[in-house]
C-alpha cells in the first residue's frame, strides 16, 4: 500500500455548547488560531503525508464550514462534505461515512489543535506489518489529562490490547489523542458499537476495542507533542498564545488592518480588516477579523469578535514569558 492511497477525514459536526457564546456564531473547527482556521492546520498535516482527498463531517453551522474551507482547491486537495444529522458521538459520525470511504483513512477530531513534528511515523507504522489501525498517542505526565481522554494499554509485542475511555484510575501514562488511522475493518466494529449508558453516545474507544477483540492489529505511535482541546472560550485564547509563542512572535497582525499605535500591541493576535481607532493597549488578546476596536482602556486577556467581547480567565500558558 502507498501513502497516496490514504484518505483524510475530519469530524466537525458537534455544536460545542460549552464554547458559548462562540457556539451561537462560529463552529469550533474554523475558529482562528493565529489568523488561520483550526481546520487548516489539520489539512496541512494531512497534505504533508500525501493525502489529497478529505471528507469533512459537518453539522452545527455547517454552511459556515463550507463557506470558509471551500472545495479545497486553494489547498491543492479535494474536500467532500457529509452532514452528520444527529450528533450521537464520534463512532456515530464515523458510521455515516461508510458508503463514502473505500480505502484506509486518517481521522481527525476537528476541535483539537495538534502539535507534532510530523505524522509520517504514524503512517509508516500503518503501512507495515499488516496493521489495521494506528492510534496517535502521547506520553502524558498529567494524569488529569489522561482522565479527560483515553488511556492505551499495549501487549508485549507492542500492539494495543485495550483502550479505556476517561479512566478514573489510569494505570500508565500513554494517552490517546483523538487522531486515528484505520482500514475499512473499523466500520464492522462501528456497526456493532453499543450506545453508552453514561453519555448516551457511541464512543470510538468502544469501536476500537471491538476491532481489537475481533483479532485485528492496532498499534500506537507517539507522534503528538501536545493536543489542545477547544472546549471553553478561554481555550481559544490559550491555544493562540501557545502558537504565537511557538512562532517566536510577540504579536501577529493580519492584512488590511489599521492600528493607531502598533507598539501597544503585546502578545496578541489581530485579524484581517481590523481598525483600532485609538491608542489602545492590547495584551494577551485576540481580535477577530472585521472588528473595530474603539476603547481608551487597556484590553487584556480578551477575545474580541464582531458580536462581543469575551474576557478569559486562566488562558495564559504557565511558562509564557509575560511582557
Amino acid at each position: 500500500m502507498e501513502k497516496n492511497s490514504i484518505m483524510g477525514v475530519i469530524l466537525a459536526g458537534g455544536k460545542g455548547s460549552r464554547m458559548y457564546p462562540f457556539s451561537d456564531h462560529h463552529p469550533k473547527c474554523i475558529l482562528p488560531i493565529c489568523n488561520k482556521p483550526l481546520m487548516e492546520y489539520q489539512i496541512e498535516m494531512m497534505k504533508d503525508v500525501g493525502i489529497r482527498e478529505i471528507v469533512i463531517v459537518i453539522g452545527h453551522y455547517g454552511f459556515d464550514v463550507v463557506r470558509v474551507m471551500g472545495t479545497g482547491e486553494r489547498y491543492g486537495i479535494k474536500i467532500t462534505y457529509i452532514d452528520q444529522g444527529q450528533t450521537l458521538g464520534i463512532a456515530h459520525a464515523l458510521g455515516k461515512l461508510e458508503s463514502h470511504i473505500d480505502r484506509p483513512f486518517l481521522l481527525f477530531l476537528g476541535d483539537i489543535f495538534f502539535i507534532t513534528d510530523s505524522l509520517e511515523p504514524m503512517v509508516q507504522e500503518f503501512l507495515r506489518d499488516d496493521t489495521n489501525g494506528v492510534l496517535a498517542t502521547k506520553v502524558e505526565p498529567n494524569v488529569d489529562s489522561i482522565k479527560r481522554n483515553f488511556s492505551v494499554l499495549k501487549d508485549e509485542a507492542g500492539f494495543v490490547r485495550r483502550v479505556i475511555e476517561k479512566p478514573r484510575h489510569p494505570v500508565n501514562n500513554l494517552k490517546g489523542c483523538g487522531l486515528y488511522l484505520f482500514d475499512l475493518h473499523i466500520f464492522d466494529a462501528v456497526r456493532r458499537t453499543p450506545r453508552t449508558a453514561i453519555r448516551d453516545e457511541y464512543e470510538i474507544t468502544d469501536s476500537i476495542q471491538i476491532l481489537i477483540d475481533d483479532g485485528f492489529r492496532v498499534k500506537s505511535s507517539n507522534v503528538i507533542q501536545d493536543d489542545l482541546n477547544l472546549t471553553f472560550p478561554e481555550d481559544l485564547l490559550y491555544i493562540n498564545l501557545t502558537e504565537l509563542k511557538r512562532k517566536n512572535k510577540d504579536r501577529l497582525i493580519g492584512s488590511n488592518t489599521s492600528i493607531k499605535n502598533k507598539d501597544l500591541i503585546c502578545d496578541s493576535i489581530i485579524g484581517d480588516n481590523v481598525i483600532v481607532v485609538r491608542e489602545t493597549k492590547l495584551k494577551n488578546s485576540i481580535v477577530f477579523s472585521d472588528c473595530t476596536v474603539d476603547s481608551t482602556d487597556a484590553i487584556e486577556s480578551t477575545i474580541i469578535t464582531p458580536e462581543q467581547q469575551i474576557y478569559c480567565y486562566n488562558s495564559v500558558p504557565e511558562d509564557y514569558e509575560m511582557r
